[in-house]
């Protein structure tokens, strides 16, 4: 059954990446079109235009591209609008779609249509049917999984199908969508076993005018799965079966089938299968010990009708919330099933199609399309290096859609990925990803490089495990962890001038984070790729030879946030002290700290601009520890001091006062990395303004409800700090005696981080989002110190404008946060005593008010619309110093999280 969840979900994303990704606002922006076209239909209520009106029309298609980039979107729409309407998709709806989710599928239905699409519905009534044979007291029968229908069965069949063919109906047309109902007439059929099923049948014919009629006169087609015989006999066929029949007649792009899981899972892992080439995968998954039963007879099925079918229809399996997802981004989000094509490696030109191999690089490889070079010569290029003793792989699919070259030179175990070209229809078909496959198999270390100019640089830094910017491109790298090997690779790509055509050619296509044979990589030549960045990576230019130190001063290391901080450099790979200023501490050794004994020195600001007049000659990276309102001749000496150098020798300065949480002047970029990613990957002026630590939790709680706030309610957010936030100058408030057995409220209104959230988080709203730019987002913070010494607890109360259960919160947050390492997403409800210390975040507790006290969740009224969560960071290292690390990797141009001990799973005392 579909869950009667009436949202959808975040996905790509979400917000988060709304700075650093359009990605993550998936079906998430769905849900805010969804708004966007029920508002839409009291204008056209019943007028019955068999046309999509044009201006509502390019509305809802600027509205997908939330879901995805604007040309994959655009793609997916000119790929279905290519083929006769009939053609494009036969959806399969179970019975208890209609009765659980029939206002979601109607609007999913409907938003198709508004785009000038026709799916052709057939849908079923098991559960209604069971539930009327119940009340009649008939008995369900079942034989070898069919139901055995009898004659009181199928009379009560017919009048259960009528009833929910209606409802559908009804419901679109409510939406001002035209529908047609169809119980009969379509499917023509036999007995399939009169003895052992009675009136089941087995489809030997379909009637497809039937179904092409509703289409021509502007209608949704909404079939029910009853057939008759040639003489007129009703028989009960199973919906799966009759939408697989119709299929091979009408050989449509797409067959959907919904249900309430959003695909197939993984029995062993239990992660959701993103996709199934049956051409490479089908014998090894049905070998799989989960695969058996419903999943393996509905695998069998599956792959029976696609053999029947052009290689260029596919089978998704999806719930009707995230259908627009699946159909319009190259990520999809449930289970995508297709043929594929068999993949090829070879070493040796000759066992290659030279022609059409040559025919393929000549229509999209940029170098030899732009007569720069021909395929003779890069040919030649391939021979001579195999002559001297080095080695090359040529991978592709047997139409030769996609290719790919890796080479590897005499002596060397690093591979470089020299091209990978592939056609829309290898990117549309997913065969880039089997390719992908392929070359991470046989090449565990590989190296790339892409121009700084390219528009898909985001898609290749998800990809890697790091990166460095190296004149105009940027250099990429997979699995090699020895500094002294990627800096020599990095000087040898400086000089190889073809290494960077490869994977300039190399435009992905968003890619699918799950398969049921390995993570995979969706590529193709000229189409967007999925934009948002999952791991942050930099593009600045790096200050010295690359693996060389790069040293840091730390301007206000007294405090607890410094000391954190020390603590950190000092285990960091690449960071390493060159001065520490605290005017207290002025020519003590520097604790903690083993990669030198240094002592504190006191310097002013304008020493500190002394220091920085020749650049990063001195130090690289400097940190502002310093309490509010102080650090402003810092930057001013900084900014005075190095404004006649370029860009990339200015030093990066990184702020973790307030002071610049506000920046209007955009010099300073705001660093949330999970939710301002991009702007800081974009930033050149490398001035980042480091978070509050209540700030930080408090947007981490919020960012994934963004699109479903109730814009005339207010988010109200309870902190509780340890008493290390209120700093080392005396006070009650970091006085443990004084705490024991205490709780301080401060602040109540009007509190720094209070006007910080909603600023921050309101620069990463879209403007269909209930509170935007136009209408800026408040919160209610009211913050209180408890006796432990470090760590935050957070409750959230935040209003919502739709009801949602405790499960598909945990889903939105989860969808959301999946690929960030540093904050964790749990049921239970997060503890303070358990993030102490460590370097993440975590979201949980996921709780919503009762509807009328029976422990129903998710009441429809104002009361119950609104959501309950917690949140635990450490206000010292991911609040504060953590942060500030991860924000100087990727001003530095390292991989975001080195030097930052990352815990693949949360510490939890609650189960």
């Amino acid at each position: 059954m579909l869950r009667a969840s009436r949202f959808l979900k975040k996905g790509a994303g979400a917000i988060a990446r709304a700075s650093a990704a359009p990605s993550h606002t998936t079906t998430v922006a769905a849900a805010s079109a969804m708004s966007a076209l029920r508002s839409s239909v009291h204008a056209r209520m019943y007028s019955y235009d068999s046309r999509p009106d044009t201006s509502e029309k390019e509305t809802i298609v600027k509205l997908l591209y939330n879901i995805g980039s604007k040309k994959e979107v655009e793609q997916y729409l000119r790929h279905f609008s290519s083929v006769e309407s009939q053609k494009f998709a036969v959806i399969k709806v179970g019975g208890a779609v209609i009765s659980d989710d029939l206002a979601t599928l109607a609007s999913a239905l409907t938003f198709l249509n508004r785009v000038g699409l026709y799916p052709i519905v057939v849908h079923g009534a098991g559960p209604q049917l069971n539930k009327r044979l119940e009340a009649a007291n008939i008995e369900a029968r079942y034989e070898d999984g069919i139901r055995i229908t009898d004659g009181p069965t199928l009379a009560i069949a017919r009048e259960v199908f009528a009833s929910e063919n209606r409802k559908l109906v009804e419901a679109l047309e409510r939406m001002g969508t035209r529908a047609r109902p169809i119980t009969g007439g379509v499917f023509v059929a036999d007995y399939l076993n009169r003895e052992k099923y009675d009136r089941v049948g087995k489809i030997v014919r379909v009637n497809r005018e039937v179904v092409e009629s509703s289409i021509r006169a502007g209608c949704l087609p909404i079939l029910t799965s009853l057939a008759e015989t040639p003489e007129g006999q009703i028989l009960n066929v199973n919906a799966d079966i009759a939408a697989g029949e119709l299929a091979r007649v009408l050989e449509p792009l797409k067959i959907v089938y919904l249900n309430e899981k959003n695909g197939l899972y993984h029995g062993t892992t239990g992660k959701r299968i993103e996709t199934i080439h049956l051409d490479e995968e089908y014998e090894d998954l049905l070998k799989e010990p989960w695969v058996r039963y419903g999943t393996k007879l509905k695998l069998k099925e599956i792959k029976e009708l696609l053999d029947t079918l052009p290689r260029s229809s596919s089978v998704a399996i999806i719930s009707a919330e995230h259908l627009h997802k699946e159909l319009f981004t190259h990520s999809g989000a449930g289970t995508l099933i297709m043929r594929g094509h068999r993949l090829f490696s070879e070493q040796d030109l000759a066992n290659v199609d030279s022609d059409r191999l040559r025919a393929l690089m000549m229509a999209h490889d940029p170098e030899i399309a732009s007569g720069a070079a021909t395929a003779a010569s890069y040919w030649q290029q391939l021979a001579e290096l195999k002559k001297d003793g080095g080695q090359y792989w040529i991978y592709g699919d047997e139409p030769y859609q996609v290719a790919a070259v890796v080479t590897r030179k005499p002596g060397q175990t690093v591979s470089t990925l020299d091209k990978f070209i592939a056609t829309k229809a290898a990117v549309l078909g997913n065969i880039t990803d089997n390719a992908w496959k392929l070359i991470a198999r046989d090449h565990p270390q590989l190296i790339w490089s892409v121009p700084r100019t390219d528009d898909n640089l985001s898609w290749h830094f998800e990809r890697a495990d790091g990166s460095w910017a190296v004149g105009d491109n940027i250099v990429f790298w997979n699995g090699i962890e020895d500094w002294k090997q990627i800096s020599d690779l990095i000087s040898s790509k400086t000089k190889a001038k073809a290494a960077s055509s490869a994977a300039a050619s190399t435009a992905a296509a968003g890619t699918r984070a799950y398969s049921t044979a390995a993570r995979r990589f969706t590529t193709g030549p000229t189409f967007s790729v999925f934009s948002g960045a999952r791991r942050g990576f930099s593009t600045a230019a790096p200050s010295a030879g690359s693996g060389a130190p790069l040293r840091v001063g730390l301007i206000g290391a007294r405090g607890f946030t410094g000391r954190e901080l020390i603590r950190l450099i000092d285990g960091h790979p690449r960071f390493e002290l060159a001065y520490v200023s605290s005017r207290e501490l002025e020519g003590k050794p520097v604790p903690n700290y083993t990669k030198a004994a240094i002592d504190h020195v006191n310097l002013s600001a304008a020493q500190v601009g002394d220091l920085a007049r020749d650049g990063r000659s001195n130090v690289d990276v400097w940190i502002l520890a310093l309490p509010n309102n102080v650090a402003a001749p810092f930057v001013a000496a900084l900014d005075s001091a190095t404004a006649a150098l370029p860009v990339d020798q200015q030093p990066v300065v990184v702020d973790l006062s307030a002071d610049y949480r506000f920046d209007k002047t955009g010099q300073w970029a705001y660093g949330l990395p999970e939710l301002h990613r991009s702007s800081l990957l974009a930033s050149s002026t490398g001035r980042i303004s480091n978070p509050g630590c209540y700030a930080t939790g408090s947007q981490l709680g919020l960012a994934p409800l963004l699109p479903y706030l109730d814009a005339a309610r207010l988010p109200s957010i309870f902190g509780v700090s340890g008493y290390s936030g209120a700093g080392t100058k005396p006070s009650p408030k970091n006085d443990p005696e004084f705490l024991r057995d205490n709780l301080i409220p401060y602040a109540p209104v009007g509190h720094i981080h209070e006007r910080e959230i909603g600023h921050s988080l309101t620069r990463v709203t879209k403007h269909e989002y209930p509170f935007n730019t136009e209408n800026p987002l408040l919160v209610q913070f009211s913050p209180h110190v408890a006796s432990f010494f470090q760590g935050i607890a957070l409750t959230l109360h935040v209003p919502l404008r739709m009801s949602m259960s405790a499960k598909d919160m945990h889903e939105v947050f989860a969808d959301f946060y999946s690929a960030e390492r540093l904050v964790h997403v749990t049921e239970s409800a997060p503890l303070v005593r358990d993030n102490a210390g460590k370097h993440y975040a975590v979201v949980g507790g996921f709780s919503v008010p009762s509807a009328n006290g029976d422990g129903q969740q998710g009441s429809v009224s104002l009361a119950g619309r609104r959501a309950v969560l917690n949140v635990t960071l450490d206000n010292l290292l991911k609040g504060a110093a953590t942060q500030a690390v991860q924000n100087m990797n990727i001003a530095m141009g390292i991989d975001e999280y080195t030097g930052i001990p990352v815990q693949e799973k949360p510490d939890m005392s609650l189960a």
